[in-house]
Formats: structure tokens, C-alpha cells, sequence
């Protein structure tokens, strides 16, 4: 019996003991003795290139040696933000992405006013924005926008899934006149020195990458550089205000083209069921740049000139696609090393501002199917707006200037009209006369307007002549970021957006009735009244034009009155003597 108490005495003080050691190995941070042997280390995937020359997924952790055996070294990673005076950028250093990019200097799409208010079942004309800044690359449950880049064609290099080290340096530009960012990484016998350069007043961000072969064996890395997208059509999108967001190229020998998301989608099933399949875009390039497009702003990267790119679209996952360049770097010899020297543009669509970051770049304006006649126009009101430094007034001068130079052709239009008005009763006699005999009636009309030189189509000669001016002008309205937000005179505080008070529509009516009242009026009944309703009917629709547009219009038709009210006061003085 003793024997017994004293031997579960003595196991219950070796638990103890155990237990008491267990605690004391837990609190001094080594692993429970009764904790499930540790899983080994995943090792990380090979960054090989794969048919989008991306890199394949790697595992977010790296080895590290400790008492002679690999175990898994925590990551530690932080988002570094710079700050300049027209942009807060957010760069993870996982992978140095860049997660956020803001535009300070640029606000949302603002309130369409009451207008919105009234018709706000309809998706086109709901408020949108306010005074939030316009961020382009973000990460959320429903958007991805990212810049990434890193190393491939060599097992286990640094990527955008690699951990980098923020090196010290100021995050803010303060007063100086650039501000910059280092990361570095060291993996696979490669260091990756990372550096971004933010400048005062500029939207191009220097991306350097310096390579460094720290193994014993030559290394040939190629570097890529990419903008990831998700492929959901934009917010706010309708058939008068349109938007859109898509990837886009440019190489001098296949300049400029657009290259959907769908499209995209469907070269990955191709690919999926060929793998010999190559896309419609250009691929191999000696110069060029590669974009994400959208309304009014584009992010684009600009290699290294003068070296040889491969540009690739890719399906990153379901709805998430990516556009990008590969470059080769050469072979690197053990200690040696290479630097790149990139841009990243991330800003508005400013044609200015396009034209000195590369060529080619100030294409991303989609002035539409007109566009031969939209960018010649943009030239002009550009120059005028120099001058006049307003882009309200911009409208009325260029305006002015459009209808001198087709003054002789509108001219003579009117002059047919005022004479057609001035043989109205003669015209009537005849349909009277010849009732129920439509040849003779044409026959005899013909012969009026011989007689009268009447050119019965003059009329619609100078709407004609303009439609494809007025077409254009939409366009220059709706892609020109250099209009967003600018101001005409009092209640006009966005001659990109519909007017709020809708007093420019209604002048526009007013004008449009006073127009068909100098006109000549037509005999059927059913046509006269269809003449006086088209006033109301445009007017509506102009609710929801930009009200730059229907200022062009309401100044084209006031002219238009002054100049047919001079030639038929002419005619008539003419005609009585």
C-alpha cells in the first residue's frame, strides 16, 4: 500500500516537472514539447516566365538558415507612403507594388445638380463623387489597380510577391524638389535594388531596378513591368457621358491600339485550348509603352529605351488581367550588376503634358471615330485658349471662328431659303393647281426653282457641313481632362457636365423656334408642325449633353439668325425695287 502511495507520488512529481519545464520553454519563446512537429518550410516557387511572361505565384516567405537548418523567417512588411505636391502614393514592400496612387490636384465627377435629382432613375445622370480626390491604383473588394515589378527566367528571383526593406529617407517632398524610395531584396543569389524617384509638379515616377549577381554562378534575369486590372466596366458610364477602361499599347511600327479586357478573356481560352496560340497585338518591340487607359486619367509604363521588350497581355484570375513589357537584362557574371532606368506615368490625360513623356502617349485621348477631325480642333481651341484663358470663352471664339470660315457656303444657303420664303405663294398656287397630279406638280416646282435659281436642298447644306464639328466637339468635351472642372461664367461651373439650371437648353429652344420662324414654312400641315416640335424635342435631349456643347450650339444658332435675318431683309429690299 505504501508502495503504491509513494510510486504515484513519484509520477505525479516527473508530470510536474514536465509540465513546470513545458511552461518554462513556452515563456522563454521555444516551441511547446507537445506542439506537432513543425511542417517544413515551402520552398519558393520558381519565378519562371510563363506564356504572359509574368512570373508564377511564389510563396510568401523565405528561407533562412538558423543553427544550420532552414526554418521559415517571418515577413516583415510595411506600406511606404510618399508624398509630393501632386501626389500620396502608397508602395508595399511586399513586392514593392504600388497599392494607391491619389491625383491631389484632382477631385470625382461632382453633383449633376437638380437635374440629377429630377431624373435619378436613370443610371447616366445620378450623382457621383463630390469632393474626394481621384485615386487611380487601389485595392478593394471590388477594384484591383496595381503596378508591380521584378526578376524571371532564373529559379527563386526577387518579384512583386518578394519581402523588400524600406530603406531610411524622407517621405515627403517638403521643400525640396524630389523625394526618393529604396527597397532591396535578396533572393536567389540576386539582389533587386528597387528605386522610385517622385519629382515637384510631375505625374512621372523614375522606376530604376539595379540587379546585382550574388551568387558564384552567371545569371540572365529578365526584368517585367506590369499594371494589373480588374476587368469591371466603370461606374457611372451611360450613353451621353461615356467611360470606359482598357489596356492600350504603342510601338512606332504598330503605333497605337487598344486591347480590351474581353479581348484578353478570350485569348486565354485560345491559349487554354492551343498552346501555340499568339495574340492580335504586337508582341516583339524595340521601342514603345504599355497603359492602362481610362476617362480622363492613364497610367502607363515607359521602358528603357533603346532595349529590346516583349509585351504581353495575361488573365491573372477570374475577372483580373494584366498588360506589361519583359526585358532582357544579359547575362551577369558572379559580383556584377545592371541598372534599368523605367517611367511610370500615372496622371491625367493633359495632351501637353502626353506629348513630352514618349511618343505616342497623348493617343490615349479617345476623341471617337472623328478623331481626324477632333484633333485638329483641340489644336485650334488649345491655341485659343492661350489667349483668352477661359475655356467658356475658348468655346464662343472657336465658335465664331467656325462659322466665318463656312460663312460663303451658309451664306448662300440662307440667300436660297430667303428666296424659296419670298416664292412660298407660288409654290402653294402650284400644289393648288395641280392637286391630283404629282409629276406635273414636281414638273412645274422644278421649273419655278430654275426659274427663281432655287437650289431646294441649300438649307440643309450648312447642317450637314457641321454635324461632323459638332460630333467632334462632343468628343473634344468628353475626353478633354484639360476642360474638367473648368468654369464659363455664373451658374456654368463644369463645361464638361450638363448645364444645372438646363438655361442654356432652353435658350437653345428658343433660338431653334426663332430659326424655323425665319425658315420657309412647309405647305403640308403635318410637316410644319413636326418643324415647330423639333426645338423641344432637341432641347431635352440637350439636358444631357455637356453644357460646353450646347454653348456652341446656342452661340452657332444666334449667329445663324443674325446673318439669315441681314440676307432676307436684303432680298426683300431688293425684291421692292
Amino acid at each position: 500500500m505504501d508502495i503504491n502511495k509513494r510510486s504515484i507520488l513519484w509520477i505525479v512529481f516527473a508530470v510536474s516537472l514536465v509540465i513546470l519545464w513545458n511552461n518554462w520553454m513556452i515563456s522563454t519563446g521555444k516551441p511547446s514539447m507537445f506542439a506537432p512537429a513543425p511542417a517544413k518550410p515551402a520552398a519558393v516557387a520558381s519565378a519562371s516566365a510563363t506564356a504572359g511572361g509574368t512570373p508564377a505565384p511564389a510563396a510568401a516567405g523565405a528561407a533562412a538558415a538558423v543553427n544550420g537548418s532552414a526554418v521559415a523567417a517571418p515577413i516583415k512588411t510595411e506600406v511606404v507612403t510618399i508624398t509630393t505636391d501632386v501626389m500620396r502614393v502608397d508602395i508595399d514592400t511586399l513586392g514593392g507594388t504600388i497599392k494607391r496612387l491619389e491625383l491631389l490636384k484632382h477631385k470625382e465627377a461632382g453633383d449633376p445638380g437638380w437635374l440629377g435629382g429630377c431624373f435619378g432613375m436613370f443610371e447616366f445622370c445620378k450623382p457621383k463623387g463630390g469632393q474626394k480626390t481621384e485615386v487611380l491604383f487601389s485595392e478593394n473588394g471590388k477594384h484591383t489597380y496595381l503596378s508591380e515589378t521584378g526578376l524571371v527566367n532564373a529559379p527563386n528571383l526577387p518579384n512583386h510577391q518578394t519581402a523588400f526593406v524600406a530603406q531610411p529617407g524622407a517621405r515627403m517632398l517638403n521643400d525640396g524638389n524630389q523625394v526618393k524610395l529604396v527597397l532591396e531584396a535578396e533572393q536567389g543569389g540576386v539582389k533587386l535594388t528597387k528605386t522610385f524617384v517622385f519629382k515637384k509638379g510631375d505625374y512621372v515616377v523614375d522606376v530604376q531596378h539595379t540587379v546585382t549577381n550574388t551568387g558564384t554562378a552567371p545569371v540572365s534575369p529578365q526584368l517585367y513591368l506590369q499594371l494589373k486590372h480588374d476587368g469591371t466596366p466603370p461606374e457611372g458610364s451611360g450613353f451621353m457621358n461615356p467611360s470606359f477602361i482598357a489596356p492600350t499599347m504603342f510601338t512606332s511600327e504598330s503605333h497605337y491600339k487598344k486591347y480590351e479586357f474581353k479581348q484578353i478573356e478570350k485569348d486565354a481560352k485560345s491559349l487554354a485550348e492551343d498552346p501555340k496560340f499568339k495574340p492580335s497585338h504586337v508582341t516583339d518591340a524595340k521601342d514603345g509603352w504599355v497603359a492602362i487607359a481610362q476617362h480622363f486619367f492613364v497610367s502607363a509604363f515607359v521602358p528603357q529605351d533603346k532595349l529590346e521588350r516583349t509585351i504581353f497581355t495575361k488573365k491573372e484570375g477570374d475577372n483580373l488581367y494584366s498588360i506589361g513589357v519583359v526585358q532582357p537584362l544579359g547575362t551577369l557574371a558572379p559580383g556584377a550588376s545592371v541598372t534599368n532606368n523605367a517611367r511610370l506615368y500615372s496622371g491625367p490625360q493633359d495632351t501637353d503634358t502626353l506629348k513630352q513623356v514618349t511618343e505616342g502617349l497623348d493617343l490615349v485621348k479617345d476623341y471617337g471615330f472623328l478623331a481626324i477631325v477632333a484633333r485638329p480642333m483641340w489644336a485650334a481651341m488649345a491655341a485659343i485658349h492661350s489667349v483668352v484663358g477661359n475655356w467658356g470663352w475658348t468655346i464662343i471664339a472657336f465658335t465664331v471662328a467656325i462659322k466665318l470660315l463656312f460663312f460663303p457656303l451658309s451664306a448662300a444657303s440662307f440667300r436660297s431659303m430667303a428666296k424659296m420664303k419670298t416664292v412660298t405663294p407660288k409654290m402653294t398656287a402650284i400644289r393648288e393647281r395641280h392637286k391630283g397630279d404629282p409629276q406635273k406638280m414636281n414638273q412645274a416646282m422644278m421649273e419655278l426653282y430654275k426659274t427663281e435659281k432655287i437650289n431646294p436642298l441649300g438649307g440643309c447644306l450648312p447642317i450637314l457641313v457641321q454635324m461632323p464639328v459638332f460630333i467632334a466637339l462632343y468628343w473634344v468635351l468628353n475626353a478633354s481632362v484639360e476642360m474638367r472642372g473648368a468654369p464659363w461664367a455664373l451658374w456654368i461651373t463644369d463645361l464638361t457636365q450638363h448645364d444645372p439650371w438646363a438655361i442654356l437648353p432652353i435658350l437653345y429652344a428658343i433660338s431653334m423656334y426663332i430659326t424655323t420662324r425665319l425658315n420657309p414654312q412647309p405647305a403640308d400641315p403635318v410637316q410644319a408642325k413636326m418643324m415647330m416640335f423639333m426645338p423641344i424635342a432637341f432641347s431635352v435631349m440637350f439636358f444631357f449633353f455637356p453644357s460646353g456643347l450646347v454653348l456652341y450650339w446656342v452661340v452657332n444658332n444666334l449667329l445663324s439668325i443674325a446673318q439669315q435675318w441681314v440676307i432676307t431683309k436684303k432680298l426683300e429690299v431688293g425684291a421692292a425695287k
